[in-house]
């Protein structure tokens, strides 16, 4: 598709960003608010910080073998469907965990939570079609934005419902369910289809096997999802416990909200509002130097969380976080989309979520046995593992830049 007859790019990047926002609303309240939901189903409070890392764990199991799927299916098929498919599902999950009555049916709720990712690597294929190559980096950046904001929203949504409407922790499962039944209904009405420039043949599996193939004999690739895996099991390590850390900081109970959404509801405005800048400077910079100190950026800020004196530090600290965490995502989607061959471009930018599923089960399994000794150490033993991608990132931008300078290797973004 060439960019004359592709669709609008800012209209296809508003309503992706609006999906994306509505997302990352929903999935911010199970982040804040499963301790209420836990409680509200009976399990005693010394039993809830363990599990709460065993059960994000469950949040990428099931998705995990579907990962090359869903981009054979959006290329061969259709995007646009498998985009509204996650939509619909994620109003689903949300029902289900609003529902449950038992520990159990919270578990079902979360395994299905496999069954609605595979869309942000879609939609972000489709917005490099659509999108000129001056304008990329500002609409990758633009669009990482969308879900730290809805992750704001969420938290300061959810803690207003339980605290000053006592509407109870159900309600605002409630409420995601039906804002996202809204999305479902919005990309049906209104997104265009951004078919693929190469369009694949064959079998499902085997191109499903073909992806993966090609993206692991890929050496940019293969440095990336190391990166990117790194970055993730430090980050879902402490995703899990950051409500925790709200609610030890101030010593309030997980009955109330207390300042969860101040925290989890500022923070991702502030990482929203910074995030952009990177992209700008990046279609400056180039994307891997960026990288890099966004990585670092957010091992700091991690190691920094678990000394923080009061909630606002908390908020500020977890802001910066989530900034660098949304620049690091646009870095890691800006090399992949201006390198990876038009042919294989969109199943490797869904398998990039390769190593967020991965990490998502291996960051919360650690955390809830680190938890053991302790909430801080979770976010000490977070920053540590951040660290270590820092170091393998500056080993990829130095590997890329003296294979630059010797004519082997494509420049730096």
């Amino acid at each position: 598709m060439s960019l004359h007859d592709a669709p609008d790019w800012r209209r296809l990047l508003a309503l992706y960003w609006i999906t994306s926002f509505v997302e990352g609303l929903g999935v911010s309240q199970i982040y804040a608010f499963m301790l209420n939901r836990l409680k509200d189903v009976g399990m005693p409070d010394g039993d809830i910080p363990h599990f709460v890392g065993l059960l994000g764990s469950l949040f990428f199991l099931t998705g995990l073998p579907l990962i090359p799927l869903w981009g054979v299916w959006a290329d061969k098929y259709s995007r646009k469907a498998v985009i509204v498919r996650s939509a619909l599902v994620e109003a689903v999950v949300f029902g289900i965990i609003a529902s449950s009555q038992q520990t159990w049916q919270l578990v079902v709720g979360m395994l299905l939570v496999g069954f609605q990712l595979g869309n942000s690597g879609v939609m972000m294929a489709a917005i490099h079609d659509v999108t000129p190559r001056g304008r990329l980096g500002l609409a990758m950046g633009l669009f990482a934005a969308s879900s730290p904001l809805g992750f704001g929203a969420g938290p300061a949504i959810g803690a207003f419902m339980i605290d000053q409407l006592h509407a109870g922790s159900a309600s605002v499962f409630y409420l995601a369910s039906l804002l996202s039944v809204g999305i479902a209904v919005m990309l049906a009405a209104f997104s265009s289809e951004v078919r693929p420039e190469v369009v694949p043949q064959g079998s499902i599996i085997r191109l499903a096997y073909a992806a993966v193939r090609g993206v692991m004999a890929d050496g940019t690739v293969r440095w990336l999802f190391v990166i990117y895996g790194l970055v993730f099991v430090g980050r879902q390590m402490s995703a899990q416990y950051m409500s925790l850390l709200v609610h030890d900081v101030e010593l309030t109970p997980l009955a109330v909200a207390g300042s969860v959404g101040l925290v989890l509801g500022t923070a991702p405005i502030i990482g929203a509002a910074l995030s952009p800048s990177g992209g700008w400077i990046a279609d400056r910079l180039g994307f891997r130097p960026v990288l890099v100190a966004a990585i670092a950026g957010i091992a700091v800020a991690f190691a920094a969380l678990a000394v923080a004196p009061n909630v606002y530090w908390l908020a500020l600290l977890y802001g910066l976080a989530i900034a660098f965490q949304a620049v690091v995502g646009a870095m890691v989607s800006g090399i992949l989309a201006t390198e990876v061959p038009a042919a294989r471009r969109s199943a490797t930018l869904n398998l990039i979520y390769l190593p967020l599923y991965l990490g998502g089960i291996a960051g919360p399994a650690i955390g809830a046995s680190v938890v053991t000794a302790g909430l801080r150490p979770v976010f000490y033993v977070s920053a540590a593992v951040l660290g270590v991608g820092c170091v393998v990132a500056v080993m990829f931008a130095r590997r890329v830049s003296a294979g630059a300078r010797s004519g082997s290797e494509p420049a730096a973004g």
